[in-house]
This record gives C-alpha cells, structure tokens and sequence, in this order.
C-alpha cells in the first residue's frame, strides 16, 4: 500500500495555484456523450478519479484524446452500448460514484443505459433513489435485475413539456437530469436543483452545445433541450475545494502562501467560514494571500456563545472543505462546533487526530466539539490512514503540522482528489516522501 511519509513542523512559504475543479470535470466529461461531435475540455486535473472516467467512456466507443497535460477532446461520435458487456461496465463504474452521470447521457441519446451501485467515499449512506426519481419524473424506467445487481434504463419517447421535483438538491443528480433534458425536444423545469458552481458552468456548457437553459445559478432551471447537440468547447474553473485546502494549509502550518488564480466570484462561501476560525485571507485582484500569524482565534456569536461551522446546500459552506476545517480548529485559540449535516460518516477520522493530542469530542455522527490548542503545544505526529478524499487531504494537513515525523496510509485517496499534491507541496518547503 503506498504512503507519505511527511516531515512536519516546517514553515512554508510560496506560490501555489489550484488545478481544475475535479467535480466539475466528472460533470463534463460526461455531458460529451450527449452529442456525436466533439467536446474540447480545458484545465482538467490529472487525478485517479478523472482518468478512471475517461476509462469508463473510452469502454463506451468515446475517442478520447489527450491533447494537452490538463486538456482533452473527447468524441463520442462512435459511442454505443451495443456491444458492451455490462459486467466490465458495473465493474468501472464500481470505481468512483460520478459514474452515475453517464445514466442521463446515454439514456438521452440512446434510449437505455445500464446503472449499479457506484462507487466513492464511504462517508456514510449515500443513496442514489434521487437520480431514479428525477430520471423517472423524465419518463425514463428502471429494471432491477438482482441476480446481476444492475438496473436497465429505458426512455419512453415523450415530447411532452415536464416538471421534475428533486427531492434533495442533489448536485450529481442534478447534473444527470439536466443533461437528459438538454437532449429531450422539450421544456423541463427543474425545482430544487443544485447551484454550485460546477452545476452552473454544466449548464454553461450545455448552453454551448445548442440547450437553452434559463435560471442558472438558482434553483430552479428551466432546460429547453434538442433532440441533436453539437460540439464545444468549455475551460473548467479552478477547484474551490483545493483552494480551501491550501487557505488551510496556510493556517495550520503558520505560514505565508499566496494561491494563484482562484476565480473570487466562487469563493465567497469559503471564505465566509474560515472567518468562523479567525482566518482572513487577503483578497489580491484574482489571488489570495494568507499572511503567517502566530495564532488564529475563533469567532463568537453576537452573545458570546460558542460559533458553529456547518455545511449545506450552495452557497453554505462546502461540504467538502469540512474535514479540512475541523482540523484548522484544532490549532486556533478558541472552541468550535463542527456540525457536518449531509453525511453520517465523515466524521469517525477524528479518532486519529485524537492519537496527535488533538482536543476534539465527537458528540454524535454529525458533530464533533473542537477544543483548540492555539499556538502551543503541536500536534504530535502518528501513523494514520486517509479514509476517504477530503479526510485525506485534512490528515496530511495536520502531518504537516505535527512535531515529528507522520506516516499516512492508504493515499491513493488522495490522489483520487488532488493532483501531485505532494510534489506540488514539496516546491513550498514542505516534506512529504511518497513511497510507492
């Protein structure tokens, strides 16, 4: 099993800037198989999850071409289920749970596509009833075959106008209904949609293909779809979910960054929530700056109570910048409550942060009570394993800030979010040896 080893205690100190967003690729990657003309895609991360769905969409008959270290052209014109063995697709699919978002797709363009369990973080249940209830509100039907554990997607043809209701804003099964719509010829209105960036820069890209789409950026959309898209071109925006990381970074290791290019219009939620822990980035044109400080303090309530950091729906706080966050709080001055509301799982990593002196009292799968020990003592480095992405990235952090030297299992966790993330945090001054 490969792991870092990561010599912490060290000042960094530098320039970084973010890859592309890496939710956002999974969504666009998939929306090529909409049209037989080809999709250019720029600023890609080149990380496990990505080339995983590049393997899942070559397997489907899509060319798929590099053309650049963070570019792709992607042509789907020869892309067909007929042929494919269903086993080899369960088995990619399995790999990583954006493979969902091929189901909308190829049920749009094709009329069926076949759907199992997919795969992911395992940050808790996960349910995927949200993509078959929106895809069903569509006029597509599923087929459960238990002895395969595979349902079959068929589209009843319809050209009648609809109305979906998402029983949660969902952003995946967001992204799934509306690039079925695109290519349905006629009106769905989507209510309770996702609005995350990503989902607005999809529909930007379904925009360009020849869907119009009205309310972007709220929650309730209105696709005018085609029963034929063309091809395009689409840049993907800078990862907010890296640039919170980094923003972390900065804080728990004490140290002065600045990170490139982080497209301020989407990280005004981030920004929001580090606040909470004392942390205040230094807007400059298009850059942060996160200045070395010798100890943050946690914000207060207008009455003095203890403040609480908590995820949500767009524009809350990510929930994937949480884990990243709990283990900020843990060396500010000051007590936080971090309330993690959309997974039950993605908690249980703290029992690690516990082995490095951290003060943290986990109330219940939701919650956990940060205790923070502000500039002194360190946290103290241990052996530990990543869980799941996020979790990973958190751990690494705390490493880098224990006294003494960490070991971190199980890192291809981490690869599956961040690309080169240790050779890109080495060129800071840190010391993480991967060994393989």
């Amino acid at each position: 099993m490969s792991q870092f080893v990561v010599e912490g205690g060290r000042c960094l100190q530098g320039t970084i800037r973010p890859k592309g967003s890496k939710n956002e690729a999974l969504q666009v990657i998939c929306a090529a198989l909409l049209t037989d003309r080809p999709v250019v895609l720029k600023n890609v991360p080149d990380i496990v999850d990505v080339r995983a769905l590049l393997e899942l969409l070559s397997t489907l008959g899509v060319d798929v071409t590099r053309t650049s270290s963070d570019a792709y052209r992607l042509d789907a014109s020869d892309a067909a289920l007929t042929g494919v063995d269903p086993h080899r697709l369960k088995t990619l699919m399995g790999t990583l749970r954006g493979s969902l978002m091929i189901v909308g797709p190829l049920v749009a363009r094709f009329g069926e596509a076949y759907l199992c369990k997919p795969g992911g973080d395992k940050i808790g249940r996960r349910r995927i009833d949200v993509h078959l209830q929106g895809l069903e509100q569509l006029g597509v039907r599923f087929t459960y075959e238990s002895a395969d554990d595979l349902y079959t997607a068929k589209l009843k043809a319809s050209c009648a106008d609809r109305s979906v209701i998402l029983e949660e804003a969902s952003v995946t099964a967001t992204a799934n209904v509306l690039m079925t719509a695109a290519r349905l010829r006629a009106k769905t209105t989507i209510y309770n949609a996702a609005c995350e960036p990503h989902v607005q820069q999809l529909c930007q890209l379904l925009s360009r293909m020849g869907a119009r789409i009205e309310g972007m950026g709220s929650n309730l959309l209105t696709v005018h779809g085609r029963d034929s898209l063309e091809g395009a071109e689409h840049e993907l925006l800078p990862d907010l979910i890296e640039v919170g990381s980094f923003i972390g970074l900065a804080a728990i290791t004490r140290s002065s960054l600045t990170i490139e290019g982080v497209h301020m219009s989407q990280l005004r939620p981030v920004l929001h929530g580090f606040q909470k822990l004392g942390i205040e980035p230094q807007i400059q044109g298009d850059d942060l700056f996160v200045d070395a400080q010798p100890d943050y303090r946690a914000a207060r309530c207008a009455d003095g109570s203890l403040v609480t950091l908590s995820d949500g729906i767009w524009p809350s706080f990510p929930a994937d910048l949480l884990s990243v966050a709990l283990v900020v709080a843990t060396r500010i001055s000051g007590n936080v409550l971090v309330h993690q509301r959309m997974f039950e799982g993605r908690l249980f990593f703290v029992d690690q942060l516990l082995s490095m002196g951290a003060q943290i009292v986990l109330c219940d799968p939701h919650r956990a009570l940060v205790m923070g020990l502000g500039h002194t003592p360190r946290l103290k480095a241990t052996s530990m394993s990543s869980p799941d992405i996020r979790a990973g990235i958190a751990l690494l952090l705390a490493a880098l800030a224990a006294e003494g030297t960490s070991i971190i299992n199980g890192i291809h966790q981490i690869d599956r979010g961040y690309e080169r993330i240790d050779e890109r945090l080495n060129a800071l001054g840190a010391s993480i040896v991967r060994r393989v």
